[in-house]
């Protein structure tokens, strides 16, 4: 890799199996967006899809498109293409709330299979939602307490007072990822239930739940999956809990019979009982049309292009500034995500330079500067050219003008 050149890159876009998707993003002239694993690109087809919801099944359907157009079994056909992207079969997935509200759902739910244990174990180190979900679900029962471990040191913390484990299978930092397979044996062998967060996986690389044996999973399609700001997020629940597991947010979409309105509540037999409430109509709109690109992608040559994608920066990165940086996502394609991580001393506002100048990533505190690559619109020449301008960045020290170091909202 460190000796491609740009030309080299070119030809390998001219040559990329995946190369006829980009055309099917809306990417704007002079950025290379390497953003995608915290938000999406818009795909082409969202905004006449979006339009024809609202102006026609809203429009001209009104109430009529409760039945018509699908909108009330929305949440479960939705559910069933996600599940493609995860490896889970047919009514173990459906589509609805955030991924936070899906994380309680979930655990809440695990913890009422394992009566009479006391612990729930999540990784310190995890996307911070999480924890905060954990520890008001964990209170909220005044019986479980939460231990936050190490990753690499789950042994240490697995008992049989454990109930759950939540971990996210890409870390959203640096990008580790665990091997769901092994962590899911190891968290079942203590008698315990594993709940993945899939939100950094998810349409990044092949996932399998039911191979696993994964028990829950959460996730959200914002990122790589494209399905815009506030699209709705995902729960998987594995068949063989399905109706066991108690979820306490009882509402009436995941009533037994929602339109009888009886004043009691019944759960829905199977994956609907982890429905809530209305649907986001607009937001699945969105979603939907993304999945039309995804129903048509293989997952597999996703994941070599990502692993090619990442494997060019790292050594593109490490040839030409790395005395400016360290890279802190693992080199061994195993435990790597989609993402590239870098460390440095003031991440925030060389971030901001590089945005600035049309190469748009994110800062993650204290250090991290990220870069996602979406292989569907990402391509070898694009990583060439962000590197470029990354040197340029780092060698000039432009960074260091007061204006890049003023903090948005949102880093």
């Amino acid at each position: 890799m460190t000796a491609m050149t740009r030309e080299a890159c070119v030809a390998l876009d001219a040559s990329d199996p995946l190369a006829a998707h980009r055309d099917e993003f809306v990417l704007p002239d002079g950025v290379i967006y390497l953003d995608g694993n915290s938000l999406g690109a818009l795909p082409v087809r969202t905004a006449e899809h979006l339009q024809r919801v609202v102006t026609q099944e809203w429009g001209q359907g009104l109430i009529r498109s409760w039945n018509d157009a699908g909108w009330f079994e929305a949440p479960r056909t939705l559910g069933d293409r996600v599940g493609r992207l995860v490896g889970a079969g047919p009514g173990q997935v459906v589509v609805c709330d955030s991924t936070s509200v899906n994380m309680f759902k979930a655990l809440t739910a695990a913890l009422s299979l394992r009566p009479g244990r006391t612990a729930v174990v999540g990784d310190r180190d995890n996307f911070p939602t999480d924890l905060y979900i954990m520890q008001g679900a964990s209170g909220s029962t005044h019986e479980h307490r939460l231990i936050a471990a190490d990753g690499p040191t789950l042994a240490d913390v697995l008992d049989e007072d454990v109930a759950a484990v939540v971990l996210t299978h890409v870390d959203y930092r640096t990008g580790r990822m665990y091997d769901m397979a092994a962590v899911t044996a190891q968290v079942h062998a203590a008698g315990a239930l594993m709940i993945w967060d899939l939100c950094h996986s998810v349409g990044a690389l092949p996932v399998d739940l039911d191979g696993c044996g994964a028990d829950f999973a959460v996730g959200c399609t914002y990122k790589y999956v494209n399905g815009g700001p506030g699209s709705p997020a995902f729960i998987y629940v594995a068949s063989e809990h399905q109706d066991a597991a108690t979820q306490p947010l009882s509402g009436w979409h995941g009533h037994a019979d929602p339109f009888a309105f009886t004043p009691d509540y019944e759960p829905a037999p199977g994956i609907s009982r982890f429905l809530v409430g209305t649907p986001h109509l607009l937001s699945c709109a969105g979603l939907e049309a993304s999945l039309e690109i995804w129903d048509r992608v293989d997952l597999g040559a996703v994941r070599t292009k990502s692993l090619a994608l990442t494997d060019l920066f790292i050594s593109l990165v490490e040839a030409r500034v790395g005395e400016h940086v360290s890279v802190v996502t693992p080199r061994e394609h195993a435990v790597r995500g989609s993402q590239v991580s870098l460390r440095h001393e003031d991440g925030y506002a060389p971030m901001q330079a590089l945005i600035e100048r049309g190469v748009i990533g994110d800062f993650r505190a204290p250090d991290l500067m990220r870069f996602g690559f979406t292989p569907l619109y990402v391509g070898y020449a694009d990583v060439w050219d962000a590197v470029d301008v990354l040197a340029e960045v780092l060698t000039t020290e432009v960074w260091r003008e007061p204006r890049y170091a003023t903090r948005n909202a949102v880093t």
